[in-house]
């Protein structure tokens, strides 16, 4: 016969799993739209942080502004020469959409997080040092929280996650889970 307290442990061991997954499915839909507002944003010129002239759209760079003047640190030259290309801009804003668009979905979730972190850890050397820290700054967290979220599942819950994992091209390349 099982201890009095087993049945209650059990009960709380599933909520806290329940809470988990619920939890990191709010950070991943959070996440995700960070990444797509900034696409939408740099996109139609909202406003907020992209003025409507500095709208893709309407022959704005989403990366002159930002990589033109705001960059600072060792890989300034770097960043410079390719601010305004219109490689650059494409890439940046794929990314941003993709990214964004697979996280919310529960999509992709190991090359959203890779492809997210990478696009972080860049825009994180675009200010080194980091104006309040000697080394760390949200651009590496959210890096981080990307991980987490790649290695937990977390587009399982509250999103397409295990139909997606059910099919057949993401079945013969796990890598696309």
């Amino acid at each position: 016969m099982a201890p009095a307290g087993d049945g209650a442990a059990a009960v709380t061991e599933t909520r806290r799993g329940k809470a988990t997954r619920f939890t990191l499915a709010g950070l991943r839909l959070a996440l995700g739209w960070v990444f797509l507002w900034a696409f939408i944003d740099k996109l139609f010129g909202l406003g907020l942080a992209t003025p409507d002239k500095g709208a893709w759209i309407n022959g704005g760079s989403p990366t002159k502004g930002f990589l033109g003047n705001a960059v600072a640190g060792p890989f300034e030259g770097v960043y410079h020469s390719i601010a305004g290309a219109a490689w650059a801009d494409w890439l940046f804003m794929l990314g941003l959409a993709g990214i964004g668009i697979a996280l919310i979905a529960g999509i992709g979730m190991r090359l959203a997080a890779a492809a997210g972190g990478l696009l972080l850890v860049l825009m994180w050397t675009a200010v080194l040092p980091p104006e309040n820290n000697p080394f760390m700054d949200d651009h590496l967290i959210y890096a981080g929280v990307l991980a987490l979220l790649a290695l937990t599942a977390a587009g399982d819950t509250l999103g397409l996650g295990k139909m997606w994992a059910r099919l057949p091209l993401v079945q013969r390349l796990p890598w696309l889970k």
